[in-house]
């Protein structure tokens, strides 16, 4: 693959220059080579990578807004009308008005849409496994457990900052 040189520098960056830096270094590291080990999978697909994260929110809960959808993936609504056009051209999904709301545009997913998790979500379970290959399942366990607390402590000290 053609960024393995990439991710083999930032390893040896990590056991040699920082292994002890800020952890949120690292987590973004690995999250940037899932993301890389993705990619060639999804585009051999035909599916760019930015349109997965709308694909994975709809499979769960199909017909919210584009603002819904924004908020979900985390992106500006700009970007969602973007990746949505794109994708209804490619007749992944469709925009329509529900009946009595003339006000917001839902996104639902066509056949084809639907059709597509059955080939993209084991690819995405492949690269989840080539990651933890090596790792116990206890030792996976604990990570989990260990990031679930850290969204848990972040979210409380959000929810601090915002006065809520």
């Amino acid at each position: 693959m053609p960024h393995t040189t990439d991710t083999r520098s930032i390893l040896q960056h990590w056991r040699e220059a920082v292994p002890n830096d800020r952890l949120a270094h690292l987590i973004k590291d690995v999250t940037r080579a899932q993301m890389r080990a993705f990619q060639p999978r999804l585009a051999a697909q035909g599916v760019p990578f930015g349109h997965w994260t709308f694909l994975r929110i709809l499979w769960e809960q199909d017909g919210m807004t584009q603002r819904e959808l924004s908020d979900r993936a985390g992106v500006m609504e700009p970007t969602t009308f973007t990746a949505v056009k794109a994708m209804e051209a490619q007749g992944l999904l469709e925009r329509r008005q529900l009946p009595g709301n003339r006000k917001n545009m839902h996104v639902f997913l066509t056949d084809k849409g639907r059709a597509l998790k059955r080939k993209l979500v084991p690819l995405a379970e492949e690269v989840n496994r080539i990651s933890v290959e090596g790792v116990s399942e206890a030792d996976v366990a604990t990570t989990r457990k260990t990031l679930l607390v850290m969204l848990v402590n972040l979210a409380q000290d959000e929810a601090q900052s915002s006065g809520e």
